[in-house]
Formats: structure tokens, sequence, C-alpha cells
């Protein structure tokens, strides 16, 4: 991964961890053990020095992008809703010698101000869509969001224009800066 050799254990068969039961309790996938091609991605455009951000990714999953932000200088605090994807991490940090901060919780719930979100492939349901809006302007003036193009990213992005400047950064990653409007009050040029 752009230089960064790691080493990871990953479940050999994420099917094999379905259960009904706590599907019914709270409609529990087991979308951590996956490794996304978005995941990847957006590990990818991870700029090559994050020296002493703080960044966090919101349901990090198995956790590549934020193995290797950490790896690349960054502090960081990886947030995933399965606690079976934060012991794994965990594991895998430990494994590769990387420092970073697992983080058992919902990412809809997180709290902090961090220099950089980053987050792969949330945009499955859009009911994400409109929590990610909510909760993105209080967490950082930075986002590297990776989607494939799911349904419910257009929504997303449409209504995140007005508030955030987009560009693209990678293949299917895209990265969000808060929008800059000028004083109405301040003099035009010309």
């Amino acid at each position: 991964m752009g230089g960064l050799r790691l080493e990871l254990l990953r479940p050999l068969d994420p099917e094999a961890l379905l259960d009904e039961s706590r599907f019914a309790v709270d409609e529990f996938m087991p979308y951590w053990a996956e490794l996304w091609p978005s995941g990847l991605a957006l590990a990818q455009a991870l700029p090559a020095h994050l020296d002493g951000l703080e960044v966090v990714e919101l349901g990090c999953g198995l956790g590549i992008p934020s193995l290797v932000a950490a790896a690349r200088g960054a502090r960081v605090t990886a947030v995933d809703w399965a606690a079976e994807a934060i012991d794994l991490l965990r594991e895998n940090a430990a494994r590769n010698g990387i420092a970073l901060r697992p983080l058992h919780a919902h990412w809809s719930k997180i709290q902090g101000t961090f220099d950089v979100v980053i987050a792969a492939d949330l945009l499955y349901e859009a009911r994400n869509s409109e929590a990610l809006l909510e909760r993105l302007p209080s967490l950082a003036p930075k986002v590297l969001i990776a989607d494939p193009g799911r349904p419910a990213a257009h929504g997303f992005f449409a209504e995140a224009r007005g508030a955030w400047e987009i560009s693209e950064c990678g293949e299917r990653v895209y990265e969000l800066r808060r929008a800059t409007r000028a004083d109405p009050r301040a003099p035009s040029g010309g």
C-alpha cells in the first residue's frame, strides 16, 4: 500500500459471521469483515506524510486506511460499531507495530475535533447520508470519503456541496473541505 507493507489477519469467510438474532435486534451485518475495494482506494489516496494530524476513521471495519494513516504519522482514532472489528484492528495494529486508538462505537455518535475524517463505503444506506451530513461539520474541516458509486452517494454529495468544496483525489475518493464563503460586506474587486 503505497510502499507500506502490512500483515493482516482477517476472517476467511465473512458470510459465516452472519447472525440472524443480532440482525433482528439492531440490523447488524458483519460488513466490517470484508476487504472492500473502497477501503483500499482510500488507503492508496492518503498523503504520504500525515505527521501529527489527528485523524478519525468512521466505520473502520478492517481498518486498513487507519493503519496506513497511523504508519504515516497521524494520530488515529478508528471507530466501528462491531466489537469484533475493533478487536481485530487492535491485533493487526500490534502485529504491524502501529499505534492507534481503536474505539468501539457507532460512527454517528463520535465526539471530538480532528484535522481529517476518513471513511470508506459508508453510504451503502440512505440513512447514513443524512447522519454523515450532520456529523461531519463538527468533526473536522477536511474529509476523505471513498465510495464505489452507491445510490445514496449521489444525494449525499449533492447535499454536501452547500457546505463543502468537493474534489476527486483518487479513484472514487473524494476530498471535502469546508466551503469558504466570501463576506457579503467585503468590498468587491473591479
